[in-house]
């Protein structure tokens, strides 16, 4: 049945049929081959989305659109241009700082790049940065959407992989302080050696007025992981009081959001939910029969032969699911893989909250990896340049993206560190 099942879906992917059917249409020809009742596809795609965790996908992401709209994001770019934007390359390291403090609240590197891009895109061009630099650092940077807490892929891994979300989301801080630092001094080195960003700082706003004007702004990511690690409220829960918070700072204190917008703000948080949420119903099918058939078993003692030791195992996992993120999309790998990989990792010692963050670093690289990397589609778009024209400028970001990986993945301590802290481990 595995044999079928897997053939089928690279034949769609071939096919160019989108990941969420290629893999339930799989899962369909499994059970048909198998002989099994067709209701097992019902009950599993209704189990796969019935857990109430997942209910921060959608509220996560409709506080992104409303901050985006609500003015929160343009304020989150001023004030970060306060502090950087006064050097050379100062620009594009605001860039990278605004998606650091965005990232905090959306939990989504698309809405990430959307939010910040649009603001920051034209900036980049206007200041006489290339146009597909600006849309490969902005693809990058919104790379932190989903790597600082919270993050909508941290909360697929803690449920496929049964792992407290509350101690991933604290053990992402590292990190991504890590990625932030070394893209912010990766991109003024680089600004430094090309002589661009000279004029960065112009028309920045002084310090105290950007941080007065920011101050709702700033508070929401404070109230939300405050909340979240203060013991208020759980993830879940904290996804509802970011959509409250956003609305009511965009209607009534910064007064950017109108009635009339609100229709349009649902329907995009609608249509990106329910292409996460049909992906996730067809991953969650597609991984009870494969577990069904044993093929996390057969994977776990595999790799345990030929991978003897913590080092090999991580540096072969590292290189498979680099390579699976070009292909298949970040949430569907987590929810297929995050089950069959987990225990193996746990066999060979490994916490599961740091291989977590080893997954979730790695699959986030394939949102910014052609063919498919959905950070690039959204950059191009804002940039109105096509993905071909993007691609060179993107070599030495995921570079710097794979030298933190790496660090990442053979120094626990920090992803570790803060959560041992934390949780008194």
């Amino acid at each position: 049945m595995t044999p079928i099942m897997v053939g089928t879906m690279v034949l769609c992917f071939a096919l160019s049929v989108s990941v969420a059917v290629s893999i339930g249409l799989a899962s369909i020809v499994g059970i048909q081959v198998n002989g099994a009742n067709m209701l097992i596809s019902a009950k599993e795609i209704f189990n796969s989305i019935n857990k109430f965790p997942l209910a921060a996908i959608p509220f996560f992401i409709l506080a992104g659109n409303l901050m985006e709209t609500g003015g929160i994001s343009r304020r989150l770019v001023e004030f970060a241009k306060s502090i950087v934007g006064g050097i050379q390359g100062g620009l594009p390291m605001t860039c990278v700082l605004t998606c650091m403090i965005f990232a905090a609240v959306s939990g989504s590197s698309v809405a990430t790049t959307f939010a910040i891009g649009a603001i920051l895109i034209p900036a980049l061009i206007k200041h006489g940065y290339p146009t597909n630099y600006a849309a490969a650092l902005q693809a990058t940077s919104a790379e932190l959407g989903v790597i600082i807490p919270p993050s909508i892929p941290m909360i697929l891994y803690g449920v496929s992989a049964e792992v407290s979300i509350g101690e991933l989301f604290i053990a992402g801080f590292g990190p991504g302080l890590l990625i932030s630092g070394a893209l912010m001094l990766f991109v003024w080195v680089y600004c430094k050696w090309k002589g661009w960003g000279k004029n960065d700082g112009e028309g920045r706003m002084p310090f105290g007025r950007a941080l007065w004007q920011a101050g709702w702004a700033l508070l929401m990511p404070v109230i939300i992981l405050g909340g979240i690690y203060g013991g208020v409220f759980t993830p879940t829960e904290a996804s509802a009081v970011a959509v409250f918070y956003a609305l009511v700072v965009g209607m009534v204190i910064y007064r950017e959001i109108r009635l009339p917008d609100l229709y349009a703000i649902l329907r995009k948080s609608v249509l990106s939910s329910a292409v996460i949420m049909f992906i996730i119903a067809n991953a969650g099918l597609f991984a009870f029969l494969i577990t069904r058939a044993g093929v996390p078993e057969a994977i776990g003692h595999w790799l345990e032969a030929v991978l003897q030791s913590p080092t090999m195992f991580l540096l072969g996992v590292n290189a498979a699911l680099f390579v699976i993120g070009m292909f298949i999309e970040t949430s569907a790998a987590i929810i297929v893989l995050a089950p069959i990989l987990a225990p193996v990792a746990q066999h060979f010692g490994i916490d599961p909250v740091h291989f977590g963050l080893i997954m979730v670093v790695n699959l986030a690289l394939g949102m910014i990896t052609p063919p498919f990397g959905v950070n690039l589609f959204a950059a191009c778009t804002v940039a109105r340049i096509s993905l071909d024209k993007i691609v060179t400028r993107l070599i030495p970001f995921i570079l710097v993206v794979l030298a933190c990986l790496m660090v990442i993945t053979y120094v626990p301590a920090l992803s570790l560190g803060l959560r041992d802290l934390v949780y008194g481990r």
